[in-house]
C-alpha cells in the first residue's frame, strides 16, 4: 500500500502543476485501484460479468474525468471506494433492468455477504441501506464502504481515518448489526 505522505506529496506536486508529478500520481492511483478492484471481485460470485480490470479502468477513467481535488489519501480512498460502489451498483443495476420481469427472490443480508457479495440484488439493497446508514451516521457508513467496496482491514481503515482500530471493529460491528437488522425486515 502507499504510504500517506507519498502519496500526498504526490497529489501536492500535480495539483500545484507538476506536469512530472502526473505521470507519477497517475502510475501510484492506477496500481491502487487494481489492487482495491481485484480485492473487491475476488468477493464477487464466480462467472460475475465485470472483471478487475474493467472495474479498476472504469474507477480511474472516472476519477480522472471528474478532475478531483484530493486533500490527502484519506480523501483519495473515500473517492475510490465510493466510485467502485457506483460502478458495481450500476453494473448491479443494469444487469436488474435486463432480468425485470422474472420472479425475483427478495434477499437478505447476512454477515458473511459483506465478506462474499453473491448477487446483484445484494449489493442495490447494500446500496440502499448504506445510503440510509449515512444519513444518520456517516462514519460508520465510510467504515463500511471502505471495507465492503475497497476491501481495506480495520487498521488501514484506521490509520486512514485517524482512528484506533478497535474504534473501527466497534463501529464495523454496530453498522453491520444495523444493515442486518435493516435489510431482514
Amino acid at each position: 500500500m502507499i504510504t500517506s505522505a507519498s502519496f500526498t506529496q504526490q497529489l501536492d506536486r500535480w495539483q500545484s502543476g507538476d506536469s512530472n508529478a502526473f505521470a507519477q500520481v497517475t502510475e501510484l492511483i492506477y496500481q491502487e485501484l487494481h489492487r482495491l478492484a481485484c480485492k473487491e471481485m475476488a468477493k464477487e460470485r464466480k462467472g460475475h460479468t465485470l472483471q478487475a480490470t474493467a472495474l479498476v479502468n472504469e474507477a480511474f477513467l472516472r476519477l480522472a474525468d471528474a478532475n478531483l481535488s484530493c486533500n490527502d489519501r484519506r480523501h483519495f480512498f473515500s473517492l475510490a471506494a465510493r466510485t467502485l460502489r457506483r460502478i458495481l451498483v450500476d453494473h448491479a443495476r443494469q444487469n436488474a433492468r435486463q432480468k425485470r420481469g422474472e420472479n425475483g427472490q427478495r434477499l437478505t443480508l447476512h454477515e458473511s455477504m459483506l465478506a462474499n457479495s453473491t448477487s446483484q440484488m445484494e449489493v442495490l439493497e447494500l446500496d440502499d441501506a448504506l445510503t440510509q446508514l449515512a444519513s444518520q451516521d456517516p462514519r460508520k457508513a465510510e467504515i463500511i464502504e471502505l471495507q465492503f467496496f475497497a476491501g481495506m482491514t480495520n487498521d488501514e481503515i484506521g490509520e486512514l481515518l485517524g482512528l484506533s482500530s478497535k474504534t473501527i471493529e466497534r463501529d464495523s460491528k454496530f453498522a453491520r448489526a444495523w444493515l442486518h437488522q435493516l435489510l431482514s425486515e
